[in-house]
């Protein structure tokens, strides 16, 4: 039996590669699709393990050769999913999570219907800002970018309807469980054996994350942007 695929996306600032990490701690049996991108590493991050970094003149010839399955821009750097990870996990059965931007995740979806979408949010826009400027202090990173990334997170909320989940980062452990339940349940779906009550426990935790349970919440997040952006005119 072929694996599900697992696309996760994020505004900058969000905990997704926090979040991807630590469901990979907590889930046995998951592969993760390293993208390949022409930005500079981060901080700690090395080759082969957040990213393949790569100059952009190798990313043209990929494309050129058509080895990737989706790429981007993102912030006027280039991301992107090589077509063999992906062929190779789904040809071995396994599970695999691919961590990637909106724009990706729609050329994905259009590729692979069946693959399972996950959006992950802040609680607010003050939040994600708080968020950004943590992040960016040891980057050295200026006022503008993380304005700059604000304004296009609000533009990638507006997309959070392409997604079969939603789950608001407010509270790491809470996250991480709720992550858990959904690709538990994706398994146990997909299984099609006879429910244990902890399946039942799994299942119902993963049906508070699918996107018509998540619309109050995901409402409020949108006008938090929505009010700062009004205000600001």
């Amino acid at each position: 039996m072929s694996g599900i695929v697992f696309i996760i996306s994020a505004p900058s600032g969000s905990g997704k590669s926090s979040l991807t990490n630590e469901l990979r701690k907590v889930v046995p049996g998951l592969e993760f699709s390293i993208s390949y991108t022409t930005r500079d590493p981060r901080g700690s991050e090395q080759t082969g393990r957040e990213y393949f970094f790569i100059p952009r003149e190798k990313f043209d010839a990929m494309i050129a050769a058509d080895e990737f399955l989706e790429h981007a821009e993102v912030f006027g750097k280039y991301y992107g999913t090589a077509k063999h990870f992906v062929s190779e996990a789904l040809a071995r059965g396994s599970d695999l999570v691919l961590d990637i931007d909106v724009q990706g995740a729609a050329q994905l979806k259009a590729k692979i219907p069946e693959a399972v979408s996950v959006f992950i949010l802040p609680p607010s826009r003050n939040e994600l800002e708080t968020r950004l400027k943590r992040r960016n202090l040891s980057d050295n990173v200026d006022k503008a970018i993380i304005a700059r990334r604000l304004k296009e997170a609000s533009k990638e909320i507006e997309n959070f309807s392409h997604y079969d989940y939603i789950l608001v980062n407010d509270n790491f452990e809470t996250a991480v469980e709720q992550l858990r339940a959904i690709v538990l349940a994706e398994r146990i779906r997909r299984e099609g054996a006879q429910h244990t009550g902890e399946d039942q426990a799994i299942l119902r935790a993963a049906e508070g994350c699918t996107r018509e349970r998540s619309l109050p919440r995901v409402q409020s997040i949108l006008d938090s942007f929505r009010q700062t952006t009004d205000s600001s005119r």
